[in-house]
C-alpha cells in the first residue's frame, strides 16, 4: 500500500503528540503509508519547548524538514535555524535534543 493519493485540500487530521516525544511537540499528519512509515507531517513545537530528557535522535529512515516559521536550536551543536532553513537526514545520523524559545512549525518528509 502507498500514500492515498490526494487533491489540494485543507488538513483535517488532529494535532497530535507523537509518541515518545517531549511535552510541547505535536504534530499533524498530511499524508502517510501504514506499510512503510513513510509519511508527510506538519511538526509544532510550542514556544519555550525543551527536548533536553529526550536526548539525541537517530531514526531508521531518511528524513527531511523545512523551518516554515520560527526557531529551532540544536542543543548539542549550540546553533539556532529559522524559517526558509532546510535539513536532509540519513538514517542514523543523530540529531538534537532542540528547544524552541518562541515555538516552530515544520514540514517534515520520512522516507525508507
Amino acid at each position: 500500500m502507498s500514500r492515498p493519493q490526494s487533491e489540494f485540500h485543507r488538513p483535517v487530521t488532529p494535532w497530535r503528540r507523537p509518541p515518545g516525544a517531549s511535552e510541547g511537540v505535536w504534530e499533524q499528519v498530511l499524508a502517510e503509508d501504514p506499510g512503510t512509515g513513510d509519511g508527510t507531517v506538519l511538526q509544532r513545537y510550542e514556544p519555550g519547548t525543551d527536548t533536553s530528557a529526550q536526548g539525541t535522535v537517530r531514526h531508521d529512515y531518511f528524513e527531511e524538514v523545512y523551518i516554515l516559521e520560527g526557531d529551532l536550536t540544536d542543543l548539542r551543536l549550540g546553533e539556532t535555524f529559522t524559517a526558509g532553513m532546510y535539513a536532509y537526514r540519513h538514517p542514523g545520523m543523530e540529531h538534537g535534543p532542540w528547544s524552541s524559545a518562541e515555538g516552530v512549525v515544520m514540514l517534515v518528509i520520512r522516507s525508507r
